[in-house]
């Protein structure tokens, strides 16, 4: 409980004293815009590496040289909201996250998301769903890479190791560029806060990053079907990590 107490308090005060500072940033990105995203960027890496370190996570990277320096579509296992910190902290390049309309209720910090190219899904509205989609292409179009949870929300029922069914819409994305998919696998994130809520507990996550997907050189049939393609290796490599936790 004191883990989380520590958490609370040090993101208010980030939030709070970030007032200023994205005003800072506004202006920064006037004249230089790449330096204001890359500066939002490495500002909030560094909030989240100071939130893992109070939850005492030990997390071990495994195959990190397969990420291409290039935009690309990560796809990946959704089973802690500190999925999105365990990966966010490693990003090399730009990197928007799709992220639920809900958020837009936390004011401050639908402030920084915006900075950082996030994107704000309405489950239950197809056509917005489907802007999101276009405005993901455009972005890797550009030069930044998207980051999907395909599963939709959080698997917080299912055995370590099981997936919900992943959403072919997103998919799309790569598809439409020709980006690569970098399927990551994240192996018992739950047992950091989800398991006993609220306290936190000290564990071990691995997060693998899997060789890159490139739609155009699977078979029709693959071609199809990417999501569950991409589920399967993802399933296949959080079981077998879950032997080294």
């Amino acid at each position: 409980m004191f883990r989380f107490i520590l958490i609370v308090i040090f993101l208010l005060f980030y939030l709070v004293l970030g007032i200023p500072v994205l005003g800072v940033e506004w202006i920064i990105g006037k004249f230089n815009k790449k330096a204001k995203d890359y500066s939002c960027l490495r500002m909030v890496q560094w909030g989240f590496s100071v939130i893992l370190w109070l939850t005492g996570v030990n997390a071990t990277i495994i195959g990190e040289e397969n990420v291409p320096d290039e935009p690309v579509l990560y796809i990946v296992n959704h089973r802690s909201y500190l999925d999105i910190l365990l990966t966010y902290v490693r990003c090399q390049r730009l990197t928007g996250y799709i992220a639920k309309k809900e958020m837009l209720k936390f004011y401050l910090l639908r402030d920084w998301m915006k900075q950082l190219y996030c994107l704000f899904l309405d489950r239950d509205d197809m056509r917005q769903g489907l802007q999101i989609i276009l405005t993901a292409i455009d972005y890797i179009k550009s030069g930044i890479s998207i980051c999907i949870f395909p599963e939709g929300t959080r698997n917080l029922a299912g055995e370590e190791g099981t997936l919900l069914p992943f959403h072919e819409g997103s998919f799309k994305i790569a598809e439409k560029t020709g980006c690569a998919i970098v399927p990551i696998s994240i192996t018992n994130s739950i047992s950091i806060f989800e398991k006993q809520m609220p306290k936190i507990r000290k564990s071990h996550v691995i997060v693998e990053y899997g060789k890159p997907i490139y739609p155009e050189t699977l078979s029709k049939e693959d071609r199809k079907k990417l999501g569950s393609y991409t589920a399967a290796i993802i399933q296949e490599t959080v079981r077998k990590n879950m032997e080294l936790v």
